[in-house]
C-alpha cells in the first residue's frame, strides 16, 4: 500500500508539473497568471494522505465562518492558513494550521515535499502547498469556529474522469461564470485554488 506513497515521494525529489498541471482546473476569470506582489499575504496548505480499509485517502475541509462576508465561507479546501511570524517555516505553518483545524497529531505526520506555490489574486494570497501522510488513521477533531465539515475522500476519486465536470457558476457581485471547473465530491464542489492544487498533485501520479 505504500507504493503510492513512494511514488509521489520521489516524484515531489523531480521538477514539478507546476502551472500547466495546475491550470487544467483554473477558471479563466479569477486566475491569470499575474505574479505575486510584494504584498502578497503567505499561507500554507497540507494535502495529507491517511490509510482508511485498502484505500489511501485525503483529508478536506469545508469552511466554516462567521462572517457572511467571508469569500471562502463554505467553501472546500485543504486544512491550512496564514503564515504567523513567530512559525519558523511554512511547512511548520501547514502542520500546526492542520492540527488546529482539523486536530491532527502533526508529530505522528512526515511531510514528503512542496508543490508549486500558487497566487490567489482574489484574496492576495500566495499559497504554498505541502504534501504529507501518517500511516495510521488520524482522529479528527474540527475546530468549530474554522471547520463547518471534514471530507474524507478515497484518492482513487479524484483519478476518475467522471468525476471532473463543469459548471456555470455565480460569484460575489452577481458576477456569472462559464464553464468552471470543478471536482464532484458526492454532491460537493472542489473548485478554485484547491482543484488548481489537486490538479498539480493528480499528474504527480498518472
Amino acid at each position: 500500500m505504500l507504493e503510492l506513497i513512494e511514488k509521489v515521494s520521489h516524484q515531489l525529489k523531480k521538477p514539478l508539473p507546476g502551472q500547466e498541471a495546475q491550470y487544467r482546473m483554473a477558471t479563466a476569470f479569477r486566475y491569470n497568471r499575474m505574479p505575486a506582489p510584494a504584498g502578497a499575504v503567505k499561507a500554507s496548505v497540507l494535502a495529507l494522505f491517511y490509510p482508511k480499509g485498502d484505500q489511501w485517502h485525503i483529508v478536506l475541509i469545508e469552511r466554516a465562518s462567521r462572517y457572511v462576508q467571508d469569500r471562502h465561507r463554505g467553501q472546500i479546501s485543504f486544512p491550512g492558513g496564514r503564515f504567523e511570524p513567530s512559525d519558523p517555516s511554512l511547512e511548520y505553518t501547514a502542520l500546526r494550521e492542520a492540527e488546529e483545524e482539523i486536530g491532527i497529531d502533526a508529530g505522528k505526520v512526515e511531510v514528503l515535499g512542496q508543490l508549486t506555490e500558487l497566487y490567489i489574486p482574489v484574496s492576495n494570497f500566495l499559497v504554498y502547498p505541502y504534501v504529507a501522510y501518517t500511516d495510521e488513521y488520524p482522529t479528527f477533531t474540527p475546530q468549530p469556529s474554522e471547520v463547518a465539515n471534514i471530507l474524507e475522500v478515497p484518492f482513487d476519486h479524484f483519478l476518475s474522469d467522471q468525476n471532473v465536470r463543469t459548471m456555470d457558476m455565480t460569484v460575489r457581485e452577481n458576477i456569472r461564470l462559464k464553464d468552471v471547473p470543478y471536482f464532484d465530491i458526492s454532491g460537493k464542489v472542489l473548485w478554485g485554488a484547491t482543484a488548481m492544487m489537486m490538479s498539480e498533485l493528480l499528474a504527480l501520479v498518472e
